[in-house]
């Protein structure tokens, strides 16, 4: 058995944070029943670059395993079909704003009056109290107000976005954690409870050590591009034909390196006997090992530091990341077919995690608004008139 088979989710999230917790607990065995609006559907289908009809590679990676179904949820008809839908042992997770759900008869003191035993997760941009609380917010907003891109960038540049999702990426992992956790309590006590994330506590949590270290020294970091203010050498060095980030964490690794690149006159350099003295000549440091590596092949780099077991890597394209052995090994990447796609067969990124050595990964992809909207509801007790009715009166879609 998989770790959640038997339990069933309703996901009335859509973008990336919501998706991603949803997704992760479909690859845990989880079955996942997606409502999507009648028609247009996850918003994140429409976005670029088309692979078909209403799907993009966003929307497919992210709700891999998922059934579709679409319900109008700004209908009455519609939030009393959703409640009726919901069962004891079910997990709810939402990402509508704070008071949207209490509007449509879908907030938490509603749904545990029928259902005291539903795990009710609610996911928003900037938490569900204080002043911003009612306001959307997606993933680059979050790391402009949690300071993330304060220290992301270069010196003198103006402050970056982290290129990847990671607000939002975060936000699903700690959701679906929480989740998991609620679970567990719930089968002590039989009791649900309410879950609430956020992106900003998320993006608060990704600052930590920076904030830890302001509030010790009282000086605000200052953006470093792939260095760090507490370590050197620990960034990026170029070579004659690439990039190679080499992180030396204490001295011994320092005078490793030293060896390795056949630098080891510098040993007897006071500038550079200890971290704090080459955090001190950043630049000085930085340049010398520089005008070495710039001089030896990526390859001939990595060898000479591996051997030696200096942490050492090649800065990737995603053509290297996907076609690396190590990351192959890993076994963390399927290729999956989405129907009524030109694009051919997507590559999807797994879940993070592996049980007694297997990855859980649940590789359906819903390809249509509604497409398993009959099924759901037949499977819930409708009758096929009941059906019709709901579809004639545009409260569903049935594909």
């Amino acid at each position: 058995m998989k770790p959640l088979q038997g339990q069933r989710v309703i996901d009335l999230t859509q973008n990336v944070a919501g998706p991603y917790c949803t997704q992760v607990l479909a690859d845990l065995g989880a079955e996942v029943i997606k409502i999507e609006r009648p028609g247009t559907g996850d918003d994140t289908r429409h976005w670029a670059p088309n692979i078909g009809t209403a799907m993009s590679p966003t929307y497919a990676t992210f709700n891999r395993g998922k059934s579709s179904i679409a319900i109008d949820l700004d209908r009455p008809q519609g939030q009393l079909l959703l409640r009726e839908l919901l069962r004891d042992n079910d997990v709810l997770v939402h990402s509508l704003k704070p008071g949207s759900a209490e509007q449509r008869g879908l907030g938490y003191d509603d749904v545990t009056r029928m259902c005291s035993g539903v795990v009710y997760c609610a996911i928003s941009a900037y938490g569900n109290v204080g002043p911003l609380s009612a306001l959307p917010g997606y993933d680059p907003l979050i790391q402009a107000y949690a300071g993330i891109m304060s220290v992301n960038g270069h010196e003198g540049l103006p402050p970056a976005r982290v290129g990847v999702s990671m607000v939002d990426i975060g936000t699903g992992l700690w959701s679906a954690l929480a989740i998991v956790a609620a679970i567990a309590q719930r089968n002590q006590t039989g009791q649900g409870c309410r879950v609430d994330t956020s992106l900003l506590e998320t993006g608060i949590a990704w600052m930590t050590n920076p904030i830890a270290n302001y509030s010790a020294s009282g000086k605000l970091p200052r953006r470093m591009g792939s260095a760090t203010a507490m370590l050197m050498p620990y960034e990026v060095f170029d070579c004659a034909d690439g990039q190679v980030f080499i992180g030396c964490g204490n001295d011994r690794l320092f005078n490793k390196l030293l060896a390795a690149i056949e630098l080891g006159e510098l040993a007897n350099d006071e500038r550079y006997a200890t971290n704090a003295r080459r955090v001190e000549n950043r630049e000085l440091v930085h340049d010398r090992i520089e005008a070495r590596t710039r001089e030896l092949q990526v390859a001939d780099v990595m060898q000479r530091l591996q051997s030696r077991g200096v942490p050492v890597s090649p800065v990737h394209n995603l053509s290297q990341v996907t076609g690396d052995a190590q990351v192959q090994a890993l076994d963390i990447s399927r290729d999956i077919n989405v129907p009524g796609s030109h694009a051919g067969a997507l590559c999807a990124i797994g879940s993070p995690m592996r049980f007694d050595g297997k990855r859980e990964f649940a590789s359906h992809v819903s390809a249509r608004v509604g497409e398993d909207t009959r099924a759901v509801l037949q499977a819930s007790g409708l009758s096929e008139e009941q059906i019709a009715q709901l579809a004639t009166d545009h409260v569903i879609q049935i594909d």
